[in-house]
């Protein structure tokens, strides 16, 4: 379950992938509204957008208390530069995991429309939007989740330039492999 010098444990591997499918799920969402307008399949698909956002949220939370727990006994980054800059995208990407959907709860709050959890109503409409609440989210959730997309492809690219580039074992940590059975 523990995260190890030699692999990522099974709670950071199941947080990983599972929202890895969930941002898959959003960001997919979003293409199809840009590229195919509204139809049934964007309404289905963009309708579930503000409960799996809301999922993210606590599943962000959950995944650094977890990885601070956790951060003594993990694989370790390189050292030198190349160490650093993985360090730094993923603070980048944790910051905007939070960012993103953080900004779009406090629309949620601020606006005067109900607040629904896959089905449950958390909160029922209000008379009014609270501006201040509803602007930060207007001007910035959008740019800020195109940028979060950018830095996830970035992730992944750096995975593959581990995998097929420097041939080093960055992946099998993290689909949990044990280490004789990896390939190097």
């Amino acid at each position: 379950m523990r995260d190890s010098a030699d692999r990522y444990g099974t709670v950071t591997r199941a947080l990983h992938w599972g929202m890895a499918m969930l941002f898959l799920w959003q960001f997919g969402g979003m293409v199809v509204k840009e590229v195919v307008g509204r139809s049934p399949l964007t309404a289905f698909w963009v309708g579930s957008h503000t409960s799996v956002g809301m999922l993210l949220l606590a599943l962000v939370l959950l995944r650094a208390i977890w990885g601070i727990a956790q951060s003594r006994t993990r694989p370790s980054y390189h050292p030198g530069l190349i160490g650093a800059l993985a360090r730094l995208g993923h603070l980048a990407l944790y910051v905007l995991m939070l960012v993103v959907p953080s900004l779009a709860l406090l629309r949620a709050f601020g606006g005067d429309k109900p607040i629904m959890f896959f089905g449950l109503q958390l909160r029922g409409p209000t008379s009014a939007e609270v501006e201040w609440m509803t602007a930060p989210a207007n001007a910035l959730h959008g740019t800020l989740a195109w940028l979060l997309l950018a830095l996830v492809a970035g992730h992944i690219l750096m995975a593959l330039v581990h995998r097929y580039m420097w041939n080093d074992d960055l992946i099998g940590r993290m689909i949990g492999a044990p280490a004789a059975s990896r390939h190097t």
